[in-house]
């Protein structure tokens, strides 16, 4: 019998992880930049940049997709999906969740499962979401919102740099 697949070996390949020694915990950076904005707002530059060069776990939980009636009457699952989740602030703004480390998303949600990508990607699916932020570690102990000019510009891979006292989005070259 002959494989009649038009695939080359090529395209058959798995890509290699994009985090290949990530054991789930934040970067030492990441995590001192959060402690220190923590203790003071103001910190909040030094936290973004250092969350946006890092990598972040965005959570997808099953949602229900259909259910179905056995015999007796019982209800079961018949179909269920995966989903990115958004949360729904008081002012109607929706926000993608992100993590820092596999602990802070099981302090959030146990059964949620870790999606690692660079915070450039969480920030480039949120706005593709229509989401008006990123939320890190909503759960604690430190949460960052990352949205406006901020994320826009994360999402588009833009570095955070010091000019003198105030920071500023350097393009990539």
């Amino acid at each position: 019998m002959h494989d009649h697949d038009t695939t080359s070996a090529d395209q058959r390949r798995l890509q290699a992880p994009a985090f290949p020694d990530d054991d789930g915990a934040a970067a030492a950076q990441v995590g001192d930049a959060l402690a220190a904005y923590a203790a003071d707002r103001a910190a909040y530059p030094q936290a973004l940049a250092a969350i946006a060069e890092s990598r972040l776990l965005v959570p997808v939980v099953a949602v229900l997709g259909a259910v179905e009636y056995d015999a007796q009457g019982l209800a079961h699952d018949k179909t269920s999906d995966m989903a990115t989740v958004l949360l729904t602030g008081a002012d109607g703004r929706q926000a993608l969740l992100a993590f820092t480390s596999m602990e802070t998303m099981a302090a959030w949600r146990a059964d949620a499962r870790p999606v690692p990508v660079p915070a450039r990607d969480a920030a480039r699916a949120a706005l593709q979401e229509g989401a008006a932020a990123v939320v890190v570690d909503v759960a604690g102990p430190t949460t960052l919102a990352i949205e406006g000019e901020d994320l826009r510009a994360m999402a588009h891979g833009w570095r955070l740099t010091w000019v003198g006292e105030k920071t500023a989005w350097v393009a990539p070259v």
